[in-house]
């Protein structure tokens, strides 16, 4: 029975440490949309027609990418570091 309870207090833990540092990564990504995005995509990323801005709710990391080098219009966030795009699209995921 211990060995039980302590198997589930582990799996516990884990979960919960990874539902965390999900959280703090959404978090870091916010603060890059904020600073990088907002302006041309929207506060809420839902695009701006007038611009010609898409919608980029729930992009993932590889689309966020790939738009990335695609396009000349993204030249000041060509260079942020894999993590930091992954933060982005963990905090975009929360804005399905």
């Amino acid at each position: 029975m211990r060995k039980i309870l302590s198997g589930l207090s582990i799996a516990f833990a884990l979960c919960f440490s990874a539902t965390v540092s999900h959280a703090q990564d959404a978090a870091k990504g916010e603060k890059t949309f904020k600073a990088k995005c907002a302006g041309c995509h929207g506060a809420d990323a839902a695009g701006k027609p007038a611009m010609k801005s898409p919608s980029i709710k729930g992009k993932s990391a590889d689309e966020i990418t790939k738009a990335f080098s695609t396009s000349p219009k993204h030249a000041s966030v060509k260079s942020l570091p894999p993590a930091d795009v992954n933060d982005l699209a963990a905090y975009l995921a929360t804005l399905k």
